[in-house]
């Protein structure tokens, strides 16, 4: 355990200095890029969804940049093919043979924009590479580089050509990040950025190989029993909120699959991770609990109807459930 707490005071520093590089190019967004990191260091897939101009797209190329990971940006359009993503075989007349041209989604960090905007074919496509790392072109399979992550993002404003994605994909994004408008002092601040100077050059902190092993320390991290019972009931909660006391029943049509417990536990290492602690509190899995909860809540018509949101569900979640 000692050996443990060590690592992970080693690895804090260099967490800093990405988070400090990353601020040359971003102002604020703490929790968005707490978010990213912890898809980063987990393998996860995170879904973001927030309006245009908050710096989304900034963000995730300062990660890349800092972790010296391959980054690419793919504009969800309605007229997307599968093959765009993957890649395709193209027929080459002197030889007589075929060649393989890999897609985007051959990269480390893909930002998939707008996703709800592709037709589901597409979306299928994008739910294989999530779900096995690894894409089919023609009759062949290959893997993807590791690590890979998708960070897709939504516009929660515009809905006029959207395709709404299928519910067993939206379970796979670990975490469902909102992104919010800054405040007015972080608004002068990149006015200023943005007027009067260019942001310093991002410097590498990490590579790949360094990232890896990150993960495999976060897989160390203590978690009690206490609190493995915890997670559990949080998750139990959303199935039969009866049993713990919540009247909210009527407005889950579905509640969190058995996934979710894994991703809370996984998150909340992560978050203790990122604190340079080697061990969960309850606050941790506090913490990260929306984000992982938020995609997993069905709400009923009834819900709809009344105007309650998940993140109302959430709230009246942490509220009940005992904490030990």
């Amino acid at each position: 355990m000692e050996q443990i707490k060590e690592s992970i005071e080693k690895n804090h520093l260099l967490i800093s200095s990405i988070r400090n590089e990353i601020a040359k190019e971003l102002v604020g967004q703490e929790k968005l890029v707490d978010s990213l990191l912890t898809g980063l260091l987990t393998g996860g897939h995170i879904l973001i969804e927030g309006v245009p101009g908050l710096a989304k797209t900034s963000a995730v190329k300062a990660l890349a940049s800092a972790v010296q990971a391959q980054f690419k940006r793919i504009q969800f359009t309605p007229d997307l093919l599968p093959a765009d993503l993957t890649g395709t075989e193209i027929y080459r007349p002197k030889t007589s043979d075929f060649v393989t041209r890999k897609g985007p989604l051959f990269n480390n960090i893909i930002l998939a924009d707008e996703i709800n905007r592709a037709p589901s074919k597409v979306q299928s496509a994008l739910l294989e590479a999530m779900e096995e790392k690894q894409v089919t072109i023609g009759d062949q399979t290959y893997s993807l580089p590791a690590p890979f992550i998708v960070l897709a993002t939504q516009n929660p404003i515009e809905q006029e050509g959207t395709y709404p994605l299928p519910e067993a994909q939206v379970d796979r994004f670990m975490l469902k990040v909102r992104v919010d408008y800054p405040d007015k002092a972080q608004e002068l601040e990149i006015l200023k950025k943005n007027s009067f100077q260019r942001p310093d050059a991002i410097s590498p902190v990490i590579n790949c190989g360094q990232i890896a092993g990150m993960g495999q320390l976060i897989d160390q991290i203590y978690v009690d029993e206490k609190l493995k019972e915890y997670i559990v009931d949080l998750i139990f909660a959303t199935r039969k909120p009866d049993s713990y006391g919540m009247d909210v029943a009527e407005y889950i049509e579905y509640g969190a699959s058995p996934r979710a417990s894994i991703f809370l536990a996984k998150a909340a290492r992560v978050n203790a991770f990122l604190s340079g602690r080697a061990y969960i509190t309850p606050q941790d899995i506090k913490l990260v609990g929306p984000d992982v909860l938020r995609h997993r809540i069905i709400l009923s018509f009834e819900a709809e109807a009344e105007d309650i949101s998940t993140d109302d569900i959430i709230q009246t979640l942490f509220d009940s459930v005992e904490v030990p």
